[in-house]
């Protein structure tokens, strides 16, 4: 649809536009803003930002108050969902007073929920080692039983995984940013990567000696399917040669946690928590973890602190005559 036919209110499609143009925001938070200022129109304005211009002007302190009170009638959300769409506002009506299109902000004086502080979720060492031994057991016996339709096609998905796995439990990268990797920010040489992160910021992570030869593993079977081999080609693909995305990545993720013994809870992510996790066990300063995750804040990695401390009360409570 050309912007001369789309009838979405101007004021969001401009506010839309700031968020990926300057603040690089991805087209997956883009989309959740959207979803939460038309939501917040509708049920506090009667209007449609989706069908034509909307007055912003209305709304004060008192209709942001109702209209929380409204979607937790509907349907209570879980805590970080609600703080989700209270900032996505609080965003768009701060830039709707910047741009002088509002007199006020009504997310401005809302009290909010306190966010639950919850322990990131990690895996021992031990649970480690047996979830990156996962793949070649499986696609062996994968093989067996004819459930895939050739050794080739099984050899380069298991070294495949077995790489992601790897990479991001060496350099505690997000699923997102490890498939997300260009041939050229790989430096196999020097033994790092340089990743894309939240907001497009970059930085460098490390591999470790079985990252680098589990790639190097891997990169010979994707020499084998694809003459694409410049510096802006995916790293990681699926069997049609395309990048793989995440949530395929995850589907197998699913089927290693099964064969490792594992909890079916347990996400890539948790990798990123256990690398964060393992780091700061082993004596790692808190700003070096902090730049090798690319936190913005260094609060947000104190929480890892946090689960060494719990873990030496519980070992101190078990160990100790008196505790």
């Amino acid at each position: 649809m050309t912007e001369e036919h789309d009838k979405t209110d101007p004021a969001l499609r401009q506010f839309l536009t700031y968020l990926a143009r300057e603040r690089n925001a991805s087209l997956h938070t883009c989309d959740s803003y959207r979803i939460d200022i038309v939501q917040f129109a509708r049920i506090a304005l009667r209007q449609d930002p989706e069908a034509g211009t909307v007055d912003w002007t209305l709304p004060d302190v008192n209709d942001a108050r109702s209209y929380v009170v409204d979607i937790q009638a509907e349907e209570p959300l879980a805590r970080t969902s609600l703080l989700r769409k209270i900032s996505a506002l609080r965003s768009f009506f701060r830039f709707m007073v910047r741009e002088n299109r509002v007199p006020r902000n009504p997310f401005l004086g809302l009290t909010t929920p306190k966010r639950e502080k919850r322990l990131p979720k990690y895996m021992t060492v031990d649970e480690v080692g047996r979830l990156l031994d996962a793949p070649e057991p499986l696609w062996n016996n994968a093989v067996e039983v004819g459930a895939v339709k050739t050794r080739e096609g099984a050899d380069f998905s298991c070294a495949r995984d077995k790489a992601i796995l790897e990479v991001i439990y060496s350099g505690g990268l997000r699923i997102s940013e490890a498939l997300g990797l260009d041939l050229g920010e790989i430096d196999l040489a020097a033994q790092v990567v340089k990743v894309r992160g939240k907001g497009k910021k970059e930085r460098y992570c490390a591999l470790g000696g079985p990252a680098v030869r589990a790639l190097r593993t891997y990169l010979k079977y994707r020499q084998l399917r694809t003459s694409d081999g410049g510096p802006a080609a995916p790293v990681f693909l699926c069997q049609r040669g395309q990048r793989l995305t995440p949530r395929s990545f995850q589907r197998q993720f699913k089927l290693y946690l099964a064969a490792a013994g594992l909890s079916p809870d347990l996400t890539p992510h948790k990798l990123r928590h256990s690398f964060a996790t393992h780091l700061l066990d082993a004596g790692a300063d808190l700003r070096s973890v902090q730049a090798l995750l690319g936190h913005e804040n260094l609060s947000t990695t104190q929480i890892y602190t946090h689960i060494s401390t719990e873990r030496m009360k519980q070992i101190y409570r078990k160990a100790h005559p008196r505790a």
